[in-house]
């Protein structure tokens, strides 16, 4: 048996980040990771701009210009943004101009237009304006060289956004991280079919699917297997090259049908642990064959569902470099109380708001899987503890 923890390090320790990288539109790459760094190919704006609407004159034309002596300048063209002038602004001239326009050569700054007659021919000016007072430089926002995105960032709209603004329309990301997952026992039954006398229906081969595409990572495989070792190894031999990393559930303890023991040693595979000192969960078992993990987690639902989260969720971040993938650990105040005898260290389903947590109410057991409707982080609960008082400081864990 195993601490959390050193489960933690092996696993991570036999799962080796994603280098493959695939081009893909740039519309297409929100929520993947990028694979090479974005690096300005020029300057943005790429000319001087004007930050408004307004008049593009010479700025030391405008000295002294007020109300009571306003400044009178010839009006010789007008510039939409998109558009480009083809002259240049001389002594007392000025161009009407619009928000984003490149500034004409030969002005240095824009007068706004409410400081203005708004006049077509002549525009009478009532501000004086430094030069380079109303001004965008060329490069004001990021030069040409500059790296602007590191690859093994996580693209969101303001990053794809930059990229979209250097004339980016396919990029670089690594690909999606394949997952199989396979879940076990003759007791068990797919959703859709007529429930027979004793069985029950799958929960945790949708639990962890589902968690899946919640991250937009669909499983490459997903499928049930009976209690047969020798159908078992066979999946997941087929299984093997297919995936990065493969889930299953179920058949890791200790009965006649917990079948995972049988299934590793028909697959010649290396045993990296059994049995994680955790409650749930506690039977977990890992391995490795031909170079990829295997991680058999518990039959019980919220066994499974708090082992996925616990313990597979750290191996999908460094498999995938998606910082997103690991648990956020925090303390929070205890607002009821929850009673246990010491001895092992337990993971409560809980519901965390401001720096408040309660313990979900009812039923805590590992069979029980309806109270995670319920549930936004897993409480933790020391060994050495007796349960938990309210008003207690509780360390947990976001899911």
């Amino acid at each position: 048996m195993v601490k959390l923890e050193e489960a933690r390090k092996i696993l991570r320790k036999n799962i080796h980040p994603i280098k493959e990288m695939e081009c893909v539109p740039i519309m297409d790459s929100i929520g993947r990771i990028l694979a090479q760094d974005g690096v300005a190919i020029f300057d943005q704006p790429p000319f001087p701009r004007s930050p408004l609407d307004g008049y593009a004159v010479k700025g030391q034309d405008t000295t002294g210009a007020s109300q009571k002596e306003p400044k009178v300048f010839q009006v010789i063209g007008k510039i939409y943004a998109g558009q480009v002038f083809e002259g240049k602004v001389g002594a007392g001239q000025a161009v009407r101009i619009m928000t984003g326009a490149p500034i004409p050569a030969g002005a240095d700054t824009v007068i706004r237009q409410e400081d203005t007659d708004y006049g077509r021919e002549y525009v009478t000016i009532y501000q004086e304006s430094a030069p380079y007072e109303n001004y965008c430089d060329q490069g004001e926002d990021y030069r040409r060289g500059d790296r602007l995105i590191s690859k093994g960032r996580k693209l969101d709209g303001a990053a794809v956004a930059v990229l979209a603004s250097m004339g980016i329309d396919q990029v670089w990301v690594y690909r999606k991280p394949r997952v199989a997952v396979i879940s076990t026992g003759d007791e068990v039954m797919q959703p859709g079919m007529d429930l027979q006398p004793g069985k029950i229906y799958d929960s945790n081969l949708h639990y962890i699917c589902g968690r899946l595409k919640e991250k937009n990572h669909p499983p490459v495989l997903y499928e049930h297997c009976m209690d047969r070792p020798e159908e078992m190894a066979a999946r997941i031999k087929t299984a093997i090259p297919q995936a990065d990393l493969i889930i299953t559930t179920g058949g890791v303890s200790v009965g006649e049908k917990d079948i995972m023991h049988q299934v590793m040693k028909r697959l010649s595979a290396e045993k990296l642990f059994w049995q994680v000192d955790i409650k749930p969960g506690a039977p977990t078992l890992a391995m490795v064959c031909d170079h990829t993990l295997i991680i058999s987690l518990s039959g019980n639902p919220y066994g499974a569902a708090a082992n996925y989260e616990l313990l597979v969720r750290s191996v999908l971040e460094k498999l995938t470099g998606d910082s997103t993938w690991e648990l956020q650990r925090k303390e929070a105040v205890l607002q009821n109380h929850y009673g246990k005898r010491r001895g092992v260290r337990r993971f409560l389903r809980g519901w965390e708001e401001e720096g408040k947590v309660w313990a979900v109410l009812g039923n805590q057991a590992s069979g029980v899987l309806s109270s995670l409707l319920s549930s936004n982080c897993l409480i933790e609960i020391p060994e050495n503890m007796e349960g938990a008082k309210k008003e207690e400081k509780v360390w947990i864990h976001i899911i």
